[in-house]
């Protein structure tokens, strides 16, 4: 029996390859202090000098994105974020010295975590369609 041949255009594409990303959250009593998306907070903030043009990069509000770093603020010994006052001038934000440790071990015990686990990615991967 012949199978009906596909019209061209309709195929679809193959599909990108899979990846592992772990993804840790710091808590504290149920409260997240550090997660996935407060570090690409802190990256947007180091990158851009402010937490309003942050906010809106990674399409978050203004007073979810200062929430966030209020909580990250209180959580360490001292602050991770630094902010200045806007008015005429316009505020700022920055990282402090913790802050950039803070981000720094957070990428490290990401990439120790992919090298712990690559032995058994690659069975995993074999076994996806």
């Amino acid at each position: 029996m012949l199978k009906p041949s596909k019209k061209p255009g309709t195929e679809r594409p193959a599909p990108s390859p899979a990846r592992l990303k772990p993804r840790f959250r710091v808590l504290r009593d149920g409260e997240v202090l550090v997660g996935p998306g407060m570090v690409e907070l802190l990256e947007a903030i180091r990158r851009t000098g402010s937490l309003r043009v942050a906010a809106s990069e990674l399409q978050m509000s203004y007073m979810h994105a200062w929430g966030l770093v209020k909580t990250m603020n209180q959580a360490f010994r001292s602050p991770l974020v630094e902010l200045s006052r806007g008015g005429a001038q316009r505020g700022g934000a920055l990282l402090s010295a913790c802050g950039e440790e803070v981000l720094a071990l957070y990428r490290v015990m990401e990439a120790e975590a992919q090298r712990a686990v690559a032995r058994h990615w690659r069975r995993l991967k074999r076994l996806l369609s």
